[in-house]
């Protein structure tokens, strides 16, 4: 049997790309922002995590020039040995300062963070518990450890507090999203940390999707007042902050043990100081401008009462994510055809990223994004929903 006969027979994508419903890696030519151009042609950009609009904002960018003219391109090395700038030092405490923790770690992605926190921390005998709604890397992370993962239904307290019950006497972790990337819904993270202290359990959230968003960019934890009561708080600079990598903050022994012992970060190169200095700088104008969480949350309600008013179905949505359930992988296809020809970039979701009949489009928004582009949005949403029966 040939290693590479499960490639050679691989047919799906080669199938929906001759059909023309195949919207993946599509190429961008340029980007502003809320605008991108394909083939051509300028459309209203919907499906990025750049929730604040910093990607091209001047100080970012200087900052990030900046940084390339003093260090150039690349530190060459881990941080653990020959890679480790005085600006990453810098870094890693002024975000836990912002979020409220003594001590934090910055890696070269946020996938790197879970991937080596997690499996630093669980070893033989623990127990990491996650919601089936977890993000990928969360998964990945357990996997890697030596523990033992369990799952808990989403967002489901009396079916974590079973699971809880039958690891009371291990030493347990659990982790969950803050907001979820896919549903757009925040964690109940009173109830978990509740949970979590009747159990003593740990707990750790990864606020991927909510740092620089909730709470004046502070995070679900902030959002609901509870910083205090969570132990770990992972969180992405691809998102909000503009760049690319991530940080873990939380107790100075925790992070310190973190530190020499995830393999994600010994084994890897550190962040780029171009990349380090467009974090620092995002941070900088998220604590100077809070009215851009504030327009990022107001566009996210705006949008779900628009939805609303033409009668899609978009869950328990909280934030600037938004989904749009189609429920029929085929229709989803369609959908994301019809929007992309008429000029709104929208990502399809479809299984096994979300469960069976789940299958949706994920909207994301900005606060850069104006009025008149989201009235847009919704009038293409409108005019395409009736024409597939979906509304």
């Amino acid at each position: 049997m040939d290693l590479f006969e499960k490639c050679r027979t691989f047919s799906r994508a080669a199938e929906a790309r001759a059909s023309g419903y195949y919207p993946y890696f599509i190429p961008l030519q340029d980007t502003e922002g809320t605008e991108v151009v394909v083939n051509g042609q300028h459309m209203i950009m919907i499906g990025s995590n750049n929730y604040l609009g910093l990607t091209t904002h001047p100080r970012v960018r200087e900052a990030a020039i900046d940084a390339v003219r003093r260090f150039g391109t690349s530190c060459t090395g881990s941080r653990f040995l020959n890679g480790n700038l005085a600006w990453h030092n810098e870094l890693e405490q002024e975000l836990a300062d912002f979020v409220g923790k003594e001590a934090g770690i910055v890696f070269s992605t946020g996938m790197q963070v879970n991937l080596g926190t997690i499996s630093a921390l669980i070893g033989r005998g623990d127990v990491v518990i996650t919601d089936r709604d977890d993000h990928a890397s969360i998964i990945d992370g357990c996997r890697l450890g030596f523990g033992e993962m369990r799952r808990f239904r989403h967002n489901d307290m009396a079916h974590l507090e079973s699971v809880l019950q039958s690891c009371e006497r291990r030493a347990t972790l659990v982790v969950v999203d803050g907001v979820f990337s896919m549903g757009g819904d925040i964690a109940p993270l009173p109830e978990i940390a509740a949970l979590c202290s009747r159990y003593g359990a740990r707990l750790m959230v990864d606020d991927a999707h909510s740092m620089g968003v909730l709470a004046g960019g502070r995070g679900t934890a902030a959002h609901f007042g509870l910083t205090d009561q969570v132990d770990l708080v992972m969180g992405t600079f691809s998102k909000a902050f503009a760049s690319i990598g991530g940080v873990v903050v939380g107790d100075a022994d925790v992070i310190d043990y973190v530190r020499h012992n995830a393999r994600s970060l010994i084994f890897s190169a550190s962040m780029p100081p171009a990349q380090v200095a467009a974090v620092r700088a995002a941070l900088e104008i998220i604590k100077e401008e809070p009215e851009r969480t504030e327009r990022v949350m107001q566009i996210g309600e705006r949008m779900r009462q628009g939805y609303r008013d033409l009668g899609f179905e978009f869950g328990d949505s909280q934030t600037p994510i938004i989904p749009i359930y189609i429920r029929d992988d085929q229709k989803t296809f369609y959908f994301w055809k019809a929007l992309f020809e008429a000029g709104i970039y929208v990502n399809p979701i479809v299984p096994p990223a979300v469960p069976p009949e789940a299958s949706l489009l994920r909207t994301s928004y900005m606060a850069t994004h104006t009025d008149e582009q989201l009235d847009r949005v919704l009038d293409t949403f409108g005019r395409v929903g009736k024409q597939l029966g979906i509304i």
